[in-house]
C-alpha cells in the first residue's frame, strides 16, 4: 500500500502503482486549513480557527460549518476518486481534541458527526477511508471506517486503543518515528505475537 499525497502525485503515477499491483491512498487534511493547498482560496477566515503547534501554514477548521466545508471536502474526494486512488486518509479529525476545539469549542459529538459525514462522502464513491489516529472516538467510529492509521501509538503506549479495529479484521497501520534498535524489536515482537493486522513502518525525518 502507498499512502500519498492528493495533489503532489499524478495520475500518471497512481496508475502506475495500480498496474503494479499495490493499493494507493490518498492523503489530505480535513480537519485544517492548509494555505498552499490549490483550494485554498475556498476557506474564508470564518471557518479558520487556532494555528497548528509545529506546523506551519495550517489552522483548525470549524468542522461543524458543513454548509461551506461539505463542498470542499466533497470536491477533493472527487479528485481522489478521478484520479484513481483506492481510498482516503483524511487527516487532523480529532479537532475536539485540542485546546479549545481548536479555536471554535468543537465537541466530541460535533467530530463523530463529521467523521461519520467523511465515511459516508467516501463510501458514496467506493473509496475505502481510514481513521487516522481519533483514539477516543475508535469504539464509537470503527463500524464506519473500513480500516485504521495511527502514529506513534507504540511510542505512547496506544496501540491496545485500536483493538476493535482488529477485532472486526481491519487492518491497522501504524509509523513510528523513532528508529532505536529495542524499540523496533519491540514493535517487530507485538506483530508476531499478537497483532497480526497491524503494520509498523520504521520511519526516520
Amino acid at each position: 500500500m502507498y499512502d500519498i499525497d492528493l495533489w503532489d502525485t499524478s495520475k500518471a503515477t497512481i496508475n502506475q502503482l495500480k498496474s503494479a499491483g499495490r493499493k494507493v491512498i490518498c492523503y489530505f487534511s480535513a480537519g485544517s486549513y492548509e494555505d498552499w493547498r490549490p483550494d485554498k482560496t475556498r476557506f474564508p477566515a470564518s471557518v479558520q480557527g487556532n494555528k497548528l503547534d509545529d506546523w506551519a501554514g495550517e489552522w483548525w477548521l470549524d468542522i461543524r460549518r458543513l454548509d461551506i466545508l461539505g463542498p470542499i471536502m466533497r470536491d477533493r474526494l472527487d479528485l481522489a476518486k478521478n484520479k484513481s486512488c483506492d481510498g482516503v486518509e483524511p487527516d487532523n479529525i480529532d479537532v475536539y481534541t485540542q485546546v479549545n476545539g481548536g479555536g471554535f469549542r468543537i465537541t466530541y459529538q460535533d467530530q463523530l458527526t463529521y467523521n461519520t459525514w467523511l465515511a459516508q462522502e467516501a463510501h458514496a464513491r467506493d473509496l475505502s477511508i481510514g481513521l487516522k489516529n481519533d483514539l477516543d472516538q475508535v469504539r464509537d467510529l470503527v463500524s464506519h471506517f473500513d480500516w485504521a492509521v495511527n502514529e506513534q501509538c507504540w511510542e505512547y503506549n496506544e496501540c491496545n486503543t485500536l483493538q476493535p479495529f482488529i477485532t472486526a479484521n481491519k487492518a491497522v497501520f501504524n509509523c513510528e518515528y523513532k528508529t532505536c534498535p529495542s524499540i523496533v524489536a519491540s514493535i517487530d515482537q507485538l506483530i508476531l505475537r499478537s497483532y497480526h493486522n497491524v503494520r509498523c513502518l520504521h520511519l526516520s525525518n
